[in-house]
């Protein structure tokens, strides 16, 4: 009997787990769920005591039909309108401050910090909105909010529809092509919390993961200030340059690029992400592989192997010296 409930335990805690909440919304979801469960048991009960008293009591009563007819409809009045009517009810009375929390409502200590997150197959795309003539802040798959503060997120996709979805932190909210949504969550503490596409968005939707810190606003904000500065004049990697401005620039950018470098006239029209801080980021290809020395030059030659069907052409015309060279260049690309 212990190692079923060890098994069920485990779930209760993890990066993923919505019964680990670290923040209002989610605290708000971890009881509306709690009560969910709690209600179902008891009716699951009651129906199964039910079941085996129809097994166990002795003989059929003797009724008129007038009189069956009156217990029917009872049961029917009573268990399959009047009961649901009730749990709903409380439900919907009991949850409605869990969706409220997540509204972006005025605040009396003014706005909230606002965060843009583009859904794309099969990756996350992250802008931070400049003000008073600031440059904006993009990277991609990393998500960096301050903590102990609400944060406002703008949702949309580029494509298909996906969910945006922080499980330690509340959600989830469906990102729809052409329409913007806002989701309010908070993180109580700094920390590290996993995120997830909750809408299932092709044939590598489960590798569509987001990483997500929380800091203090202090952090934050020199973490914004650090991307939102020039990029610093990098020396070498000329031949790096050139090869990523014939391959790779129709489709990503690094700001600071020179533009000489920058070949027009290739075939492929889309969007890449942002590569401007790739060698910050925690993982590549949206949580397939850690950043580690080689990795973005592994992923170059095999990103059809460890992501099919992602949207970035095979590289097989390009030889393993040059991509390495990329790499190597692009894991200097830190603020």
């Amino acid at each position: 009997m212990t190692l079923p409930l060890a098994t069920l335990l485990v779930g209760c805690a993890g990066e993923m787990s919505i019964l680990d909440p670290s923040g209002p919304a989610a605290r708000h979801q971890f009881w509306v769920w709690w009560a969910m469960l709690g209600v179902s048991v008891v009716v699951a009960l009651v129906l199964f005591a039910l079941w085996l008293y129809t097994f166990r009591r002795g003989e059929r009563p003797q009724r008129t039909p007038r009189e069956e007819q009156r217990i029917m409809l009872r049961w029917v009045l009573g268990g399959g309108i009047a009961l649901p009517l009730v749990s709903i009810i409380a439900l919907l009375v009991f949850a409605a401050p869990t969706g409220r929390s997540m509204l972006p409502l005025p605040l009396p200590e003014g706005e909230a910090e606002l965060i843009e997150v583009v859904g794309h197959q099969w990756w996350w795309e992250i802008r931070y909105p400049g003000e008073n003539g600031e440059p904006d802040v993009i990277t991609a798959n990393r998500l960096v909010m301050p903590a102990g503060e609400p944060v406002d997120f703008r949702l949309v996709s580029a494509d298909v529809i996906h969910a945006f979805w922080i499980p330690r932190l509340g959600g989830k909210r469906d990102m729809l092509p052409g329409r913007h949504s806002i989701i309010r969550l908070e993180a109580d503490v700094p920390g590290v919390f996993g995120a997830q596409c909750a809408e299932y968005c092709g044939a590598q939707h489960t590798n569509m993961l987001l990483h997500v810190e929380a800091m203090p606003r202090e952090e934050y904000d020199a973490w914004l200030a650090e991307r939102r500065a020039p990029p610093a004049p990098r020396e070498g990697f000329d031949e790096a340059r050139q090869a990523f401005g014939e391959h790779c620039a129709a489709c990503h950018t690094v700001d600071g690029f020179r533009q000489e470098f920058i070949v027009d006239d290739l075939a492929y029209d889309m969007v890449g992400p942002n590569l401007t801080d790739i060698g910050s980021r925690p993982t590549l290809g949206a949580g397939v592989l850690p950043m580690e020395e080689g990795a973005i030059a592994y992923w170059l030659e095999h990103h059809q192997l460890l992501k099919p069907g992602n949207r970035m052409p095979p590289h097989n015309h390009i030889d393993t010296e040059t991509l390495q060279d990329i790499g190597a260049w692009l894991e200097t690309m830190e603020p």
